[in-house]
């Protein structure tokens, strides 16, 4: 089984994205939505919310932290 901080890597690096810039649509900037849609798949993966908060802490913070790296990497990128 796979542990709790790899499922929840593997899903933001699949799943959180830059926003929206120059007409191209970015992914959700809803941490909360991101969060719980994480939550959602990894029951699926027989993967609990509690081995989650165990390993990461606060999943949301954890995800708006990952939010804002993307956002800052788009821009630093857009900029070069």
């Amino acid at each position: 089984m796979t542990g709790a901080r790899e499922f929840v890597d593997f899903w933001i690096e699949n799943s959180v994205h830059a926003k929206e810039q120059s007409g191209q649509r970015g992914g959700s900037q809803d941490a909360e939505e991101l969060a719980r849609r994480c939550i959602e798949m990894a029951k699926s993966q027989g993967i609990l919310e509690d081995a989650i908060r165990n390993e990461l802490g606060d999943l949301t913070n954890y995800i708006r932290g990952k939010l804002r790296d993307a956002n800052n990497a788009e821009r630093d990128r857009r900029q070069h």
